[in-house]
């Protein structure tokens, strides 16, 4: 039998889908990225559906993440740390929260890969937050019918995580998939930038190519995949649409 406190642990318990030790594009630095099981949204363009479905992957304690995590920590003083993702990590809010606050009184830098689209209550996701050095903040789309159609869910729970967001001064880099036909458009872009505009604390746009590296998996797992015809996004091109859209946005 449990403790009153092994089961409190126990409780806190999150389901792990993967490791990367060593990721360069998911926040600064060199960071270690920790990809939580369990998504709502249904993108078209996914390429991880198998992060998609909840209480699967390996079940592990905040505490025995943060031990394997700290086997980082020379690569993190590179101005590095701790990624979230997923899946969608916002969907464990207790798992993460607490950690989040260990990887925190560890020293480590925090971020969070987000959509927004968790399993929180507003108290929960300031918690969170208040642990968060920086939000990667993956908009689908900024128009709730077009959102709706891109991800199979409405915009109201990513706009409520986004709220609180601002409220609580987090610093973001936005992230935006540029799908040939879908979100490729002049005007849609300029209607981006004047979204992106309207939030305070964006530091960094990444406007990201869309690619068609995880197609095989629908095959697999025999999903449909909606853009079977749609051909990848010219890498040349969308460094162009960064240019002229969100120079000022861009690293340098």
């Amino acid at each position: 039998m449990f403790s009153l406190d092994e089961r409190v642990r126990h409780e806190l318990d999150g389901y792990l889908h993967s490791i990367e030790s060593m990721g360069l594009v998911d926040g600064p630095g060199v960071r270690s990225v920790v990809f939580l099981s369990g998504c709502l949204l249904r993108c078209r363009y996914c390429h991880n559906p198998d992060t998609w479905k909840e209480g699967t992957g390996t079940r592990i304690s905040p505490q025995k993440l943060v031990d394997k995590l700290r086997r980082f920590m020379p690569y993190y003083r590179s101005g590095g740390g701790v990624t979230f993702s997923g899946g969608e990590p916002l969907l464990q809010p207790e798992f993460l929260g607490e950690a989040l606050m260990l990887v925190r009184q560890a020293g480590i830098h925090t971020c969070i890969d987000t959509s927004g689209v968790g399993r929180a209550d507003d108290e929960q996701y300031r918690k969170i937050l208040a642990k968060t050095s920086l939000i990667l903040y993956d908009v689908k789309h900024y128009l709730p019918d077009e959102y709706q159609k891109l991800t199979g869910m409405p915009m109201d729970e990513t706009m409520r995580f986004l709220r609180i967001a601002q409220e609580m001064k987090v610093p973001m880099w936005i992230r935006h998939v540029v799908v040939p036909g879908l979100t490729d458009g002049e005007e849609h872009l300029a209607g981006l930038r004047k979204f992106v505009d309207g939030l305070s604390g964006v530091e960094r746009v990444e406007l990201l190519p869309y690619h068609r590296l995880g197609v095989h998996k629908y095959e697999t797992m025999k999903l449909p995949y909606t853009l079977a015809d749609t051909p990848v996004m010219n890498p040349d091109v969308c460094a162009g649409l960064q240019k002229k859209y969100f120079a000022e946005y861009t690293a340098k």
